[in-house]
């Protein structure tokens, strides 16, 4: 032993039960630490015996032993947690071989182990009332979130860095259980920004008096974004992509021009969204604000089995409608008549799986239409979105100008904590009560929107929350959805429950978004929706800031189809930066967006496929379109027309033509489809 402490850096003690853990320390290395314990003399305490731990053995070693380290240490350290008696003892004993010592504070834990660890203000961290070193902080907040089912990556670094920045494990533990603890829980805040835009005086805007005069009496100026969009010719039949956030009243762009163009006989306009729900709302919308100048009609994918849908008229002046109803309507030949202006709404639709090459396509066939249409007039395109990742590079591809307005009206805080299912509940009831107890400077309650990944869910936490709410989905008729505005406008709501689904359309003015699920369905939230969603926190008429709540349950996914969980989820939409907005094809959207346009455009099929957004590889497609006999030379097959006709892809055609040839039953034949997507 003598060789291997030929120099002694640190001496350790540390009081345990009636006798010591003594530690050698070189170079900031333990060289070995064992036991020493102490019997009373006439002369004072003194070593009785050393014993060394090798692993689980100990090697008794002769008390002079000790002496020896002792004095060959540059340093004696007691720690501060051994008792006041304990202490004494020991000095006691080092001042009979006149060795100085100093008390100084350590980690219990590693202490307790035989290892000499200081700490100081600055690294203390507070546990069950003592305080210890990081690392062993790090290994119990380990074993904590191994009794959470585990948290990965970003998460767990995230609540590292919590740790060392407040220094308190148990505030890190109770955050693990769901505590709202605010100076734990906020991650970041979005500041307000305001650009100097001038805004446009509405009695200056000479549009047709019909339209003038409803905006008169609405406003007296307009908002910047819709400024920004005049003072560059929007109201002049110039084609533009608006990008602006939430609730910044880019809308109202599209809904001016084009009303303007239908009551200057310039053509009707169409107002596409990408879902049944949204296009059911804005027509209610467009009957209550232009009913009595325009007459409005809604085409919706429904349609395309039901009929007509009993609303849908060709001949209105203003066409509400989805992507897929207009579609279908191009698809099977109906004449829409003159289209003076065409407004997509969430044009970043188009980076997104199926519904991207579908909006693809149907904005070249569109064009198409509007081009090649009898009484056709110089069609106006209006695209908005919330948010683009790639703006320049999409209003390039799409022709049009770009409007970009970059406002956040009110500053937003995120906040992240974790919980299970269940235990969400409990935290969006504190969050709710909180939120609606509470008055904005505007003498506005505090209200909330809590989005979910399922109706069912949306019904659940609703039926749970102990302050007034109600769920608000797609599977609601018009009438109820219509009530759950009104109420929640009136304040006689303190929150709603909404699929994420709807969140392009949700417009309640909300202080705070709570995110129970980060998915949408069984696709997790892309960076896109969900900077849409957290911006329905806050409105500047109304609140002072924007509060936003993910609340993330660790290690978990709502489908085996998910490759991340929710805690990896969370910090990548955090830190996330906007996905550029590219339309992908791959060979299944691109037999079935060749087809259409072979459908719709005949031998111009190509013109169409070339001026998509994502690159079509018509070649290979129109190939395959021979090989499956979806068509003849350029014009469909009886089989091609029924395949686009009701929105099929390759394998669904094959899938259904191989049902009917072994006579199943169509109910078994939708089942094995449905069971073949949820595979996929």
């Amino acid at each position: 032993m003598s060789q291997q402490v030929a120099r002694v850096d640190t001496l350790f003690l540390h009081e345990r039960g009636d006798d010591y853990r003594v530690a050698v320390h070189r170079d900031g290395e333990r060289v070995f630490h064992g036991v020493l314990e102490v019997k009373q003399t006439d002369a004072g305490p003194r070593p009785r015996r050393l014993r060394i731990k090798r692993g689980t053995d100990e090697e008794p070693r002769s008390p002079d032993q000790f002496v020896e380290l002792a004095r060959r240490a540059s340093r004696i350290r007691i720690s501060q947690q051994t008792s006041g008696p304990g202490r004494e003892e020991v000095q006691a004993m080092l001042d009979g071989y006149q060795l100085d010592a100093k008390v100084v504070r350590t980690c219990r834990y590693c202490a307790s182990d035989g290892r000499y660890s200081p700490i100081t203000e600055d690294t203390a961290i507070k546990a069950d009332d003592e305080h210890i070193c990081p690392d062993c902080a790090r290994e119990e907040l380990d074993r904590e979130l191994a009794l959470n089912g585990g948290i990965t990556g970003d998460a767990r670094a995230r609540l590292e860095e919590l740790l060392l920045e407040v220094q308190d494990l148990d505030r890190i533990e109770n955050l693990l259980k769901g505590e709202l603890d605010p100076d734990l829980t906020k991650f970041d805040e979005i500041s307000a920004t305001v650009d100097d835009v001038d805004p446009v005086r509405v009695d200056s805007l000479n549009l047709h008096p019909g339209i003038q005069e409803h905006m008169e009496g609405r406003f007296e100026t307009l908002l910047p974004v819709q400024s920004l969009a005049v003072e560059n010719g929007v109201t002049e039949g110039r084609d533009q992509l608006v990008v602006s956030a939430t609730a910044t009243g880019k809308t109202l762009v599209g809904e001016m021009a084009g009303l303007d163009r239908v009551l200057n006989d310039e053509g009707k306009m169409l107002f596409l969204v990408p879902l049944v729900a949204l296009a059911n709302q804005k027509y209610e919308k467009f009957q209550e604000r232009y009913g009595d100048m325009v007459d409005v009609s809604l085409r919706v994918g429904s349609s395309r089995i039901n009929g007509e849908g009993g609303r849908f008229d060709p001949g209105a002046d203003v066409i509400v409608g989805t992507y897929e109803g207009i579609d279908h309507a191009l698809r099977t030949g109906k004449d829409l008549g003159n289209v003076g202006t065409v407004v997509i709404d969430e044009v970043h639709t188009l980076g997104e799986g199926e519904r991207g090459h579908r909006l693809d396509g149907l904005i070249s066939r569109l064009k198409y239409y509007c081009e090649t249409h009898e009484s056709s007039s110089d069609t106006q395109w209006i695209y908005l979105s919330a948010t683009v990742g790639n703006p320049s590079d999409l209003a390039e591809k799409l022709e049009a100008q770009l409007i970009e307005f970059e406002e956040r009206p009110v500053p937003i805080e995120r906040h992240v904590t974790f919980a299970d299912g269940q235990e969400k509940v409990r935290i969006e009831n504190k969050l709710v009560r909180r939120a609606f107890d509470a008055k904005s400077s505007k003498g506005y309650r505090g209200q909330t929107i809590i989005f979910t990944n399922s109706r069912r869910r949306c019904h659940e936490i609703s039926r749970k929350l102990e302050y007034s709410s109600a769920p608000y989905h797609a599977g609601l008729d018009n009438k109820r959805r219509n009530r759950v505005e009104r109420q929640f406008a009136d304040q006689d709501l303190a929150a709603v429950v909404t699929t994420a689904a709807l969140a392009a359309g949700v417009d309640f003015p909300a202080s705070q978004v709570v995110f129970d699920s980060l998915a949408m369905g069984i696709e997790w939230l892309t960076v896109q929706e969900f900077s849409q969603m957290l911006g329905r926190a806050g409105r500047p008429d109304y609140h002072d800031k924007g509060t936003v709540y993910m609340l993330v349950e660790p290690d978990c996914s709502y489908h085996n189809s998910m490759e991340m969980t929710e805690d990896e989820v969370a910090f990548k939409l955090l830190k996330g930066e906007m996905e550029p907005v590219i339309t992908r094809y791959d060979e299944s959207a691109a037999v079935e967006e060749t087809l259409a346009n072979v459908t719709v455009a005949g031998t111009h099929a190509k013109r169409l496929n070339d001026r998509m957004i994502g690159e079509v590889p018509t070649k290979h497609a129109l190939g395959k379109l021979l090989e499956y006999e979806f068509i003849d030379g350029l014009e469909p097959t009886p089989l091609g027309r029924a395949v686009t006709r009701f929105f099929l892809d390759p394998g669904q055609a094959f899938a259904i033509l191989d049902g009917v040839r072994k006579g199943d039953h169509p109910y078994d034949i939708v089942a094995e489809m449905e069971l073949r997507e949820e595979e996929r």
